[in-house]
C-alpha cells in the first residue's frame, strides 16, 4: 500500500507482471475510488462546462462521454478529465485525485452567475474498473443492460446484481476493452467481491497502481504530473485535437496563439533494446546536445523491450522523426532508443 493524494492505495496484489498480464489476456479489477467524481447540473450546466473546458460539452449527446482538459488562462493544463453527459441538464466530471480541489474550485468559479450546481460526490461514490478481453463476459450477467450495445466512451444507468444503482461506462485507462462502474460507496466492497467471484473462472485478477501505470504507458496514455503539467498546453503533448477553438473558454486566446505559433516542444515515443528501462527524468540527447527528458518509462511486459515517452524540443524536425535514434541516459549509461509512433501497443481487433 502507498499514500496517493491522501488515499491509501494498493501498489500491487499478486505482483506487477501477473496483474499486467491478466488485463492483457483475461481481466483485471481496479479500485479507482480515489478519482474525483464531480456532478455539474442545472439548466445552464452545458453552457457552464463549455466556458470551463477546452471542448464543448454542449455538443455531447446524452449517454456519451468525452476526454477533455481544463486549462488556466495561459493555456497550461490544470487537469485532464472525462466528462459524461447523463441527461440534458446533468453531467459527471471525472478528475484526477491530486487535482480534485483545483478542478472543483475552477468549475465553481467558472459557473458563477449561471443556474448551475457543482457538487463533489467523491466521498459518497466509488469507482471500480474491470478491464481486459474477458471483461464484458464477466460483467454481462451482473447488469440489466445490453453491454453489446454500449459503445466506447458511452455510459448507461443500470442495476448491478439487481440491487445496486450503477453508472456503467465503456471507458478505461489500460488500452483494453473494459468498463468503469460508478456505485454508491456503501456498496463498493460488495460489488468488488461479486466481480471477483463472477470472474474467478475466467482468471480475473485484482490490480494495483503499478500495473495500471505500465498498462497505460504501453497504450500511450498520458499521466498528469508526468506527461501533463500546468507548464504545458495540450499542443505540446500531442493532444491539440481535444481543443475546440470555435467556442469561448478560459485559456482559449492563449491556446489559439499557441496553435498558430508552436514552441517546437512535443511528446514522443521511444523504443529501446535489452532490458534496461529509462525512467522519468532521464536526459534525451542527440549529437551530444540535450533536447529533452523522459516523462515515463518501463520495460514493457507485453512487448518485451523498454519503452518510454519523452518531452523534447528538437533543433530540427529530422532529429525526432519516426525512425531517428536518440541517446538516453539510463542510470549513468548511454542507451540508444529509436523514435516510434504512439501508442506502443494496440489491442488485437475483435474476431
Amino acid at each position: 500500500m502507498t499514500d496517493f493524494a491522501g488515499w491509501q492505495m494498493p501498489l500491487r496484489f499478486a505482483g506487477d507482471l501477473a496483474e499486467h498480464a491478466a488485463v492483457r489476456e483475461r481481466a483485471g479489477l481496479f479500485d479507482l475510488s480515489h478519482m474525483a467524481q464531480l456532478e455539474v447540473s442545472g439548466p445552464e450546466s452545458a453552457v457552464a462546462l463549455d466556458s470551463a473546458l477546452v471542448s464543448a460539452a454542449s455538443r455531447l449527446k446524452v449517454g456519451r462521454a468525452r476526454y477533455t482538459m481544463i486549462t488556466a488562462a495561459d493555456g497550461g493544463i490544470l487537469d485532464d478529465l472525462i466528462v459524461y453527459r447523463l441527461d440534458e441538464e446533468e453531467f459527471l466530471v471525472i478528475a484526477n485525485a491530486a487535482n480534485r480541489i483545483t478542478v472543483l474550485d475552477e468549475l465553481a468559479v467558472r459557473s458563477q452567475g449561471r443556474r448551475v450546481a457543482v457538487v463533489d460526490r467523491t466521498p459518497h461514490r466509488a469507482l471500480i474498473a474491470i478491464q481486459g478481453p474477458a471483461a464484458a463476459g464477466i460483467l454481462t450477467p451482473l447488469v440489466d443492460v445490453d453491454l453489446g450495445e454500449l459503445k466506447y466512451y458511452a455510459s448507461v444507468a443500470a442495476s448491478f446484481d439487481r440491487t445496486v444503482p450503477t453508472l456503467v461506462a465503456r471507458t478505461g485507462y489500460t488500452g483494453e476493452d473494459g468498463f468503469e462502474l460508478a456505485v454508491p460507496a456503501t456498496a463498493a466492497t460488495d460489488v468488488w467481491a461479486r466481480l471477483l467471484g463472477a470472474g474467478a473462472e475466467a482468471g480475473i485478477q485484482p490490480c494495483g497502481l503499478a500495473s495500471r501505470d505500465s498498462l497505460r504507458l504501453e497504450a500511450g496514455m498520458p499521466l498528469y504530473g508526468q506527461e501533463l503539467t500546468a507548464a504545458l498546453t495540450p499542443y505540446e503533448v500531442g493532444l491539440g485535437r481535444v481543443v475546440h477553438l470555435d467556442h469561448d473558454f478560459v485559456g482559449r486566446d492563449a491556446l489559439a496563439e499557441r496553435a498558430e505559433h508552436p514552441t517546437g516542444a512535443r511528446l514522443i515515443g521511444l523504443r529501446g533494446e535489452g532490458r534496461r528501462a529509462a525512467r522519468a527524468g532521464s536526459e534525451v540527447r542527440t549529437g551530444g546536445a540535450t533536447i529533452g527528458t523522459v516523462t515515463s518509462g518501463v520495460l514493457s511486459p507485453t512487448l518485451g523491450y523498454p519503452v518510454a515517452m519523452a518531452l523534447v524540443t528538437p533543433a530540427a524536425e529530422e532529429d525526432v522523426a519516426v525512425g531517428a535514434t536518440l541517446d538516453v541516459d539510463v542510470r549513468g549509461k548511454v542507451q540508444e532508443m529509436t523514435v516510434v509512433e504512439l501508442p506502443f501497443y494496440r489491442r488485437p481487433a475483435a474476431t
